[in-house]
């Protein structure tokens, strides 16, 4: 069978729905975001346009259909977010950042659990949040690390039919929700026996919107991501029932790793947006501006091989994207170094693109009146987030090539 990178008939049209979505809808969030002060302010201003992407049924869509969606897999998601970064980061980051919250549940959760905390986000209505609440201060690249390694500090301890969890979180997108308050539904990352090995020392809690206890401290004043929420908040002595783990207790670290294995491959997608995005400026530039001369720059060789080096890496950078998805998908031997692969390399591709795209605009593209300085900011996050290239994903990839069973071919036969 010959190999096959075309999108089903369902996935071309969830592209062309995704891709008018953000085009008349996400266009709206920079007007309206832009000159607002604070963080929260400008995370609140996106609320409408996220409440049109839950009634447009993108949330629905993307979960999985065995828990109710229409979701066929991480590819579907891939596609979706490609459209959405080209126009918009900040909605997009909430709405994928609320699929990485219920992962720990697809990935875990009892039916039980997906009775009770699912329904919010399989609605068409409302703005519903989740989110994975792992990151904390100090970093969280050695989040397992046993003593004398600090790992992960917030602690859980059970008293009677209850856990209560008390510590510290950051860059946890949404987490503190669109009030303070908290998220409609955090997945807690606890150290829950603090003298067992990182195998058996954390869980996973389920924790819906508190009554009391849920502290926000604040939050980041990012580069970019201008528009979307990464709250400082504490917990303080927050109750949850006794059957809130998921996966059961001491099965944290596993699946903390396996529920951001697959979101490596979506970061890899995100930057193919954000790349397209800024070639899309920078050959419509290049076509009409002169910039003194008698002829479109777009005439001169450097220019021309600029914007032709650009869209090569664009094209690389989506098709090891859909790889990696695909091999995620179909579950295949090689999907976690591809996912991998595909998060370094599109994220570091991501900043370098843009910086060569704003040389051929020239200094013009240094003013935020032009788009390219703005995607800038927003692309140096890509190496940072989601696991950071140095800290967590170059690490994860050593340490598969430090396999002694491992096999360099394995993820390209993947398929």
């Amino acid at each position: 069978m010959p190999i096959d990178f075309n999108l089903t008939a369902e996935q071309k049209a969830l592209q062309r729905s995704a891709r008018e979505f953000a085009r008349s809808v996400l266009v709206q969030v920079a007007p309206a975001t832009r000159y607002l002060a604070t963080p929260e302010q400008r995370f609140l201003a996106t609320r409408p346009m996220f409440e049109q992407a839950i009634r447009a049924g993108f949330l629905r869509r993307l979960i999985p259909a065995p828990f109710g969606g229409g979701g066929s897999g991480v590819l579907d998601m891939a596609v979706v977010a490609e459209e959405f970064h080209a126009v918009d980061v900040n909605v997009s980051l909430t709405l994928f950042a609320n699929l990485l919250g219920l992962m720990p549940l697809f990935l875990a959760g009892t039916p039980d659990q997906h009775a009770r905390y699912l329904a919010p986000f399989l609605q068409t209505s409302g703005a519903p949040l989740a989110a994975l609440a792992n990151s904390e201060p100090g970093g969280s690249a050695n989040f397992a690390a046993p003593a004398p390694g600090e790992g992960v500090r917030t602690r859980a301890v059970l008293e009677g039919e209850e856990w209560v969890i008390s510590g510290a979180k950051q860059w946890v997108s949404a987490a503190t929700g669109w009030d303070g308050s908290g998220a409609d539904l955090l997945c807690v990352v606890c150290r829950t026996d603090p003298e067992a090995p990182p195998e058996r020392a954390i869980s996973v809690l389920l924790v819906p919107k508190p009554e009391r206890g849920l502290i926000h401290d604040g939050s980041a004043d990012s580069m970019g991501h201008r528009a979307h929420l990464t709250p400082r908040f504490r917990l303080d002595r927050v109750r949850v029932p006794r059957d809130s783990v998921v996966g059961g207790v001491g099965a944290g670290k596993a699946l903390v790793e396996a529920s951001f294995s697959g979101t490596a491959a979506l970061v890899g997608i995100m930057s193919v947006g954000v790349m397209r995005a800024a070639f899309d400026f920078a050959l419509d530039f290049a076509r009409s501006e002169r910039r003194g001369g008698t002829e479109p720059i777009i005439r001169h060789q450097a220019v021309g091989y600029a914007l032709g080096e650009a869209k090569t890496a664009i094209e690389a950078a989506r098709y090891l994207a859909w790889k990696a998805c695909h091999a995620v998908d179909t579950n295949a031997a090689g999907a976690l170094e591809l996912s991998l692969h595909s998060k370094i390399f599109g994220s570091e591709t991501a900043v370098r693109v843009i910086t060569e795209l704003m040389k051929v605009v020239g200094v013009d593209s240094y003013d935020h009146r032009l788009p390219l300085a703005g995607l800038l900011q927003d692309a140096l996050a890509l190496p940072l987030f989601d696991g950071g290239n140095m800290g967590v994903r170059r690490r994860q990839l050593h340490e598969i090539l430090l396999g002694g069973g491992y096999d360099p071919l394995t993820a390209s036969a993947s398929a």
